[in-house]
């Protein structure tokens, strides 16, 4: 009995251990968002090696259109734009240690997403210190996969305003103000029949 609850105790141990540095990825987050939408991504970034991670980009995709980046202490960003002005990399840069082996980092941007597409793809390199490079590119199943954001198609209760934010249309609260307006000609109606009777009397 004792032999069978340190064997499993080991396991457990184990399956965390595997747990913590199988989910220790380059993530995107939100991991959900809707199609002509202005949004908040953010990439955390956990360092896995034994030295600092100094350097992060990532590749912007077609299906999103980057706006403006979040300033980050002890990080300079720059940002990496084609011929027609669109970006289409961000690069993070320590401007001190980085992030040592015990940290992660957070680095937030904001854009427009794409009306038609349902899916982002995020791929991204992390730099570290001794100069190796951790390609985050891969698909789902691989040891370094890009993170994937999924693209939902706006809400039927719902529109997408040319500023990007989404507004809901609840059917029930945008007929409030024709029941107001018709209640308020019945009682009109009711207080002219009052009178009228008041008079004919």
């Amino acid at each position: 009995m004792k032999k069978m609850i340190v064997t499993l105790s080991a396991l457990m141990v184990s399956m965390l251990l595997f747990a913590g540095i199988a989910s220790a990825h380059v993530v995107v987050f939100p991991k959900e968002t809707t199609q002509g939408t202005y949004e908040k991504f953010t990439v955390r970034v956990p360092t896995e090696k034994d030295v600092p991670t100094i350097k992060v980009e990532l590749k912007i995709p077609a299906d999103v259109e980057i706006s403006s980046t979040q300033p980050v202490f002890g990080w300079k960003a720059d940002l990496v734009k084609d011929a027609n002005g669109k970006v289409t990399s961000i690069v993070w840069t320590a401007t001190g240690d980085g992030l040592s082996p015990s940290e992660f980092g957070e680095f937030s941007l904001q854009g427009k997403v794409s009306a038609k597409t349902t899916s982002i793809q995020w791929k991204a390199d992390q730099t570290y210190k001794d100069n190796s490079v951790v390609s985050w590119t891969g698909d789902e199943k691989s040891d370094h996969p890009a993170s994937i954001t999924k693209v939902n198609p706006v809400p039927a209760n719902a529109t997408v305003a040319a500023d990007g934010d989404m507004v809901t249309t609840d059917s029930s609260t945008s007929k409030l103000p024709l029941y107001f307006s018709i209640g308020a000609a019945v009682l009109a109606l009711l207080s002219l029949i009052t009178v009228w009777m008041r008079k004919t009397k």
